[in-house]
């Protein structure tokens, strides 16, 4: 029975282990946007109102927002998705590089948490989590990424 226990054990581990990641490495430290791959859409989530859930997406920043300084510093962005929709970016700075040159009309990537709310939405944690508790999240922005 042991000898049962130590087999799922170890095709747990390796199933775990192998599964193909929604953001795979391009190299090393640097995360890319992976296909879709049975991840749940952008547009999915935001349709179904689905906090919580960890997304990747990329659009256009059409307006430039003031920092948010109350408590954790946020550098703050409005993106317009390929949908039409539209994203408030909350990066937070005292956690991850601001991003100094970002402009109206660019083109940004990011993968973070999204939170519902009736202007459609917010995408937080675009950083790393210090304490190791909750995904890593990122921008990339003219090909470097801000985590």
């Amino acid at each position: 029975m042991s000898r049962l226990w130590v087999l799922a054990a170890v095709a747990a581990f390796a199933y775990f282990a192998l599964a193909p990641d929604p953001v795979t490495p391009g190299r090393p430290g640097v995360p890319t946007l992976a296909p879709s791959g049975g991840a749940i859409s952008l547009d999915t989530v935001i349709a179904q109102r689905r906090s919580g859930e960890q997304v990747s997406g990329q659009g256009t920043v059409v307006k430039m927002l003031s920092d948010d300084n109350a408590g954790s510093r946020h550098q703050r962005f409005i993106l317009r998705l390929d949908s039409g929709k539209t994203l408030l970016i909350a990066h937070n700075i005292d956690l991850a590089p601001r991003i100094d040159t970002l402009r109206v009309g660019d083109s940004v990537a990011f993968r973070g948490e999204y939170a519902w709310n009736p202007k459609g939405g917010v995408i937080h944690w675009t950083h790393h989590d210090p304490q190791g508790r909750h995904p890593g999240g990122w921008i990339r922005h003219n090909g470097q990424d801000y985590q």
